[in-house]
């Protein structure tokens, strides 16, 4: 698949904004239900921690590492400046 232009300026944008909100914020708080999916991802099926979110009302608290902002922000400001170093708008077809 051939990217354009305009979708690897777009990807580069949302993935350096993504990268400056995970350096903003040190922690994220997930809703019951949230919490509860989780729990049941990670393979606390029917056990007493599940359990005890589901009755408690419990909410799981999620802390990024401090390197994922920073690499977004890497990533999407070498797709940004790629893209607008590129040739065309992308409008034209190849």
């Amino acid at each position: 698949m051939h990217f354009k232009r305009p979708q690897i300026l777009l990807t580069g944008l949302l993935l350096f904004f993504a990268g400056v909100q995970f350096r903003l914020v040190e922690s994220f708080t997930l809703s019951e239900k949230s919490s509860h999916v989780i729990s049941a991802q990670m393979g606390d099926r029917g056990g007493a921690l599940q359990s005890l979110w589901q009755a408690g009302g419990q909410r799981k608290t999620i802390q990024p590492p401090r390197w994922l902002g920073l690499a977004l922000m890497s990533v999407g400001s070498v797709l940004t400046l790629k893209s607008l170093s590129m040739k065309g708008s992308g409008s034209s077809d190849r």
